[in-house]
């Protein structure tokens, strides 16, 4: 199989969770035939080199992680012209009344940017570890509600959707990174 050019999986993440589902999503594409970049939100400087952008951010409060939404501002008008997916660890329940108020958080942060249609969009099941929390939720019990066969899933469509993008020539739309 030849290999397609480089997605960058970012991710925001308070505790760890969000970066591991990151990390599964882009060990996945690496599966089929990606080259995949995995990086925090905040580090990331620009969209050069990638062909396509995974961004995952974990919820609080109603809101994606703050370095998801400054992800989402600095480089909304280059996601707008890359293929663009985006998950989101929000409940701590798998139950769609859940996840459907957590999905209507994160279409509420695209949409503030006329110009991001996400491709691929999820959202998953979250984790609680009290020991990590203050107060309240530190009182709550622990919880690991992400579902693996739904992230595996998730970026499985991210590769077809992804993949489905191409130039006349027949390659996919991007730049090769070559580093």
């Amino acid at each position: 199989m030849s290999q397609l050019p480089t997605l960058l999986v970012a991710y925001a993440s308070k505790h760890g969770s969000t970066r591991e589902v990151a990390d599964a999503v882009a060990i996945r594409l690496r599966e089929h035939g990606w080259r995949s970049d995995l990086q925090p939100a905040a580090d990331v400087q620009d969209m050069d080199g990638y062909a396509g952008v995974v961004l995952g951010a974990a919820l609080y409060m109603g809101r994606p992680h703050a370095d998801g939404r400054r992800f989402l501002k600095r480089h909304h008008a280059a996601l707008a012209s890359l293929p663009f997916a985006v998950f989101a660890m929000g409940p701590l329940k798998d139950e769609e009344h859940d996840l459907a108020g957590s999905r209507a958080q994160i279409d509420k942060a695209i949409g503030r940017y006329d110009d991001l249609r996400p491709a691929v969009e999820a959202v998953f099941g979250g984790v609680l570890d009290p020991a990590e929390q203050r107060f309240p939720f530190n009182h709550m019990p622990a919880g690991d509600a992400r579902d693996w066969d739904a992230i595996r899933a998730f970026a499985d469509q991210v590769h077809e959707a992804f993949s489905s993008v191409t130039s006349p020539s027949g390659q996919p739309v991007g730049r090769v990174d070559q580093r």
